[in-house]
């Protein structure tokens, strides 16, 4: 029982509820003066702050209380009555929310809060990539899910023979890109391939790349010339009328050679609305990685779709492991994980972000290709 007190004992290093009280009182005061409102691009930013610091005392509350909790436990032990199992159950929760606070409380970056644009692209290999870039677009879609976070499809293309060809959806949700930024990259899956009659061993790849949803408060200066705008009939899952005109929309900014398209609305005007929402977002992205390469946060994950490169492998033959290959850590049911069970990949990422500990994406010797 030791080193879960040992832990709990040090959540108060965490963040300061002090601290945090001060400037919610300050951030209160300012919002209360009328003249603050006649500027919304101002005020939508200071919300967001608002609502960060009122979950982070709620936070400390319920920390407190879930404390008090077990030292009341304690109590009625040394009275002689048979609280163990209560006990036990209690400070193993305690660490879980308190590993869960520690991660939640690094997101403090400013696209940090946003929703988070999610964008899946298979790799070398055909139809294996394929399907395995569908594995990927159901596992964030089950995490997002079990979150509580809501999620919509914007461009969606089926695999020729299985899986996909590329996938973009949003995930809306409080933090959903600062939980998901770290998962920009290229996820290898090695497994016995379904496709393949002589049951061998395949290795797969697909690339993930997670962007902020900016909103208005946030400047992005797209120039009409440098872009190109095609429309196209809709393809792929939608409703009966999805395939009768062009209304999906492309576009690509020819600076950047980005791309972004959409084409789950049936009004051509709503699709290139997203799809300028997404442009947005991602030239915004385009930025910031700019900014970050010297650092190798972001660039060093984005490297070619192949061997090499991977910042996370899923292993199903001839063991069975996810493993990160920046943070080492690893998750033993791996089924678990493709099901959306993320949480210790993403704690991890942060915590080693913030400690400067995580490595750059490569293979691992004990992870067979």
């Amino acid at each position: 029982m030791l080193p879960y007190a040992t832990r709990c004992a040090t959540c108060g290093s965490i963040f300061d509820p002090a601290r945090i009280r001060r400037e919610l009182a300050e951030l209160e005061t300012k919002l209360a003066d009328p003249a603050f409102w006649s500027n919304p691009s101002a005020s939508q930013p200071l919300m967001r702050d608002r609502k960060r610091l009122e979950a982070l005392v709620a936070a400390d509350e319920e920390l407190v209380r879930r404390t008090e909790d077990i030292e009341a436990y304690f109590e009625l032990a040394r009275e002689g009555e048979d609280v163990l199992a209560d006990l036990e159950r209690d400070i193993t929760a305690l660490a879980a929310f308190a590993e869960d606070l520690e991660a939640r409380t690094m997101l403090s970056g400013e696209t940090d809060p946003l929703n988070a644009i999610v964008t899946v692209h298979p790799g070398a290999g055909g139809t294996e990539s394929q399907d395995w870039a569908e594995m990927l677009l159901r596992m964030y879609l089950r995490w997002a899910e079990q979150q509580g976070f809501k999620t919509e499809i914007n461009d969606y293309q089926d695999g020729e023979e299985a899986g996909i060809k590329s996938a973009t959806f949003t995930i809306t949700g409080e933090y959903a890109f600062g939980l998901l930024a770290g998962e920009s990259g290229v996820h290898r899956l090695v497994r016995i391939s379904p496709f393949d009659s002589a049951k061998r061993r395949h290795t797969s790849f697909a690339s993930v790349f997670v962007s902020p949803e900016i909103d208005d408060s946030i400047q992005v200066d797209i120039k009409q010339e440098d872009l190109r705008i095609d429309t196209y009939r809709s393809g792929g899952k939608g409703g009966q009328h999805v395939n009768t005109t062009d209304s999906a929309v492309r576009i690509t900014h020819n600076p950047t050679g980005i791309v972004v398209q959409c084409q789950n609305e049936r009004s051509q005007h709503k699709n290139r609305e997203k799809a300028f929402k997404m442009l947005r977002s991602r030239l915004y992205e385009h930025e910031l990685e700019k900014k970050r390469a010297a650092s190798k946060k972001l660039e060093d994950s984005k490297l070619d779709i192949n061997f090499g490169s991977q910042i996370r492998s899923y292993v199903l033959q001839p063991y069975r492991m996810a493993k990160d290959h920046r943070t080492k850590v690893e998750v033993g049911d791996v089924d678990k994980v493709l099901d959306g069970y993320l949480e210790p990949f993403l704690r991890g990422y942060l915590l080693a972000k913030r400690r400067g500990t995580a490595v750059a994406s490569g293979p691992d010797d004990d992870l067979e290709a």
